[in-house]
């Protein structure tokens, strides 16, 4: 038979996990000022991603700037303590190496924070992520499916994903913040 100490704390558990249900993983309300659900940059169920030159609902953005092989490609990194972490590196070179024709991936010279982010993400083509385990940047230019240890920084802008998928092999990506 239960206790009233161990009934009071299963009471309390259940009213912690609707609260936290009704929530986004950034501890935010499930939907805007205007009804419409919110999304977190993290998060697995994520629907279309927004434009790069657009923050989603209550989210902040930096721009940065990839460069590669000559070619400067714009994209934002929205604001998490990942982000935060990795505009911290700003500037920084990185050696990236093709994975499975749709990723380029390169170390980072530090870890990211994971506060606040999910086990995992589904990232979308023009994706800008983080794999932890391994403490790498990722630019995602195909599809790759939830896999634990990704967490999404922000999104390439422009063409930037389509001129990423014809360069071919191994690069170098300068990235550094752009004026807005």
């Amino acid at each position: 038979m239960p206790t009233t100490r161990t009934t009071a704390r299963v009471a309390l558990s259940a009213i912690l996990g609707l609260t936290l249900a009704a929530c986004d993983g950034n501890g935010q309300a499930g939907a805007t000022g205007d009804g419409t659900p919110a999304t977190s940059p993290g998060s697995a169920n994520r629907g279309t991603a927004p434009p790069s030159d657009t923050a989603a609902p209550g989210e902040e953005q930096m721009k940065i700037q990839i460069t590669i092989n000559g070619e400067r490609l714009p994209a934002t990194i929205f604001d998490s303590s990942a982000g935060r972490d990795l505009l911290a590196q700003l500037p920084l070179t990185v050696d990236m190496t093709d994975h499975g024709a749709v990723e380029k991936t390169g170390p980072l010279p530090a870890p990211l924070s994971l506060d606040g982010q999910p086990d995992g993400a589904d990232p979308d083509v023009g994706d800008i992520g983080y794999y932890a385990p391994g403490n790498d940047l990722v630019l995602y230019y195909g599809d790759q499916s939830y896999y634990p240890g990704i967490v999404i920084l922000g999104r390439l802008g422009g063409d930037a994903t389509g001129r990423i998928a014809d360069m071919d092999g191994a690069v170098t990506a300068t990235v550094e913040t752009r004026a807005a």
